[in-house]
């Protein structure tokens, strides 16, 4: 295959790749010269080609179950994890039916260029049938999607007497990443104690780390500096990510210039949910009511890593989401104040290269000569482009396969003045 007249993301000029045994065999400057060996040529006509989208924070276990057993009335995360639990006592899925509900979401997720996905799963229920639904659909979606998955203790490590022992065997059965949410365990203590625990496995079972962190309008909610601090000291910082993070948006000046400090030195990754926790933050105010997204604008002028997630497709904390990073992307742009020209240009390293970084799969990601042929074609001339229209994927390539082809939308004026 030969994509002719490409546009590199960040990059001048026109392109082209070839890509020869499911691998990105060249980059050249593009030539004029009609004759080719490759039997499959596409003129992309300077359109941008980018590496895969990553979804760094996704529960697949939970996507498509909005309204059952009943509709959030606060929209509180909280009112979220309680019509979570009594779904759990009222409706007894099968494993096969996880499964039908989550493949449903991966299909939006990949029409939308997304090939790299973080889920985080629900570990409360003794059978783990959430688990092991994802760790089945890990292997059969491998051709088109890469699957992390998060040993999640939804309802907190030390709520109940088995959670620990449930997430240790979790490990043992393959889940990727250690998960945790220190804010709703029931002291502060057992808070902190659920921080120390999760960074303790990671280093006996050599995985990542990714703790719901802090996502509550709280100021005193302080369990990231204890993250960082921790990680700091065992030295794993770079594989440890702090989701959410929303209390950041209500602590002072003062003591976030501190806490910057630590993060600078502990080398976590960030995940901004900007949807979801506009969604979820700010419940249990009047007005003005604090909107919760974290300081992405600041902890990117500090050189540490964030990337934006869509959180959730019609559950219980959130009714919306179709897979579509793109208008997660324009919500954090606006959320966070980052519409001046030089974040608007470079936002879709929210949702490609930070993200890969999260993962910690940066070395084999992106589009360069040797790596596999995973890559994108988005309907867009321009990076300023590509954002402001929130522009479709036109061609989502995997192992130099083309698994996504969409055609763009034509509109005919019948208006003369436009004509």
């Amino acid at each position: 295959m030969l994509l002719k007249n490409a546009k590199l993301y960040g990059q001048e000029g026109k392109w082209d790749i070839a890509i020869q045994a499911a691998q990105i065999h060249s980059i050249q400057a593009a030539s004029n010269d009609p004759h080719t060996s490759d039997d499959h040529v596409i003129d992309l006509n300077g359109k941008l080609v980018l590496p895969p989208y990553v979804e760094p924070h996704i529960h697949l276990d939970y996507v498509l179950t909005a309204g059952t057993p009943r509709w959030s009335k606060s929209g509180s995360v909280f009112e979220g994890i309680e019509i979570w639990g009594e779904r759990k006592q009222l409706i007894h899925e099968t494993k096969d039916d996880l499964k039908k509900r989550a493949l449903k979401a991966i299909e939006m997720q990949i029409k939308h260029g997304i090939q790299y996905t973080r889920t985080h799963v629900d570990i409360g229920d003794p059978e783990l049938k959430g688990l092991r639904a994802m760790l089945e659909l890990k292997e059969e979606i491998k051709p088109w999607m890469d699957l992390q998955i998060v040993a999640f203790p939804q309802e907190g490590l030390y709520t109940n007497p088995d959670s620990e022992a449930l997430l240790i065997k979790a490990l043992e059965m393959g889940a990727d990443v250690i998960g945790g949410i220190p804010h709703y365990e029931l002291t502060r203590e057992d808070g902190v104690r659920s921080v120390v625990k999760a960074l303790e496995l990671a280093v006996k079972y050599d995985k990542l780390v990714d703790i719901h962190c802090d996502e509550i309008d709280d100021d005193q909610s302080r369990y990231l500096e204890v993250l960082a601090g921790e990680a700091m000291k065992l030295g794993i910082g770079h594989r440890v990510t702090a989701s959410h993070t929303t209390a950041m948006a209500s602590y002072s000046n003062a003591y976030t210039y501190k806490l910057f400090q630590t993060l600078k030195k502990a080398n976590i990754n960030f995940v901004s949910l900007p949807k979801a926790n506009l969604h979820l933050q700010g419940r249990f105010d009047g007005h003005p009511a604090r909107r919760g997204v974290t300081r992405v604008k600041e902890l990117l002028a500090e050189n540490i890593n964030v990337c934006f997630g869509l959180d959730s497709i019609m559950d219980p904390w959130y009714p919306l989401g179709d897979g579509n990073l793109m208008t997660v992307v324009d919500t954090g742009l606006h959320a966070c104040h980052m519409t001046d020209y030089a974040h608007i240009i470079k936002a879709l390293d929210l949702i490609t290269v930070n993200g890969a970084k999260t993962l910690a799969i940066e070395e084999e990601y992106g589009v360069k000569e040797g790596n596999n042929a995973n890559l994108i074609v988005i309907d867009s001339d321009s990076e300023y482009e590509a954002v402001r229209t929130q522009a479709d994927v036109l061609y989502s390539i995997r192992n130099g396969e083309i698994i996504v082809e969409t055609k763009p939308a034509q509109t005919t004026m019948n208006i003369p003045l436009f004509s």
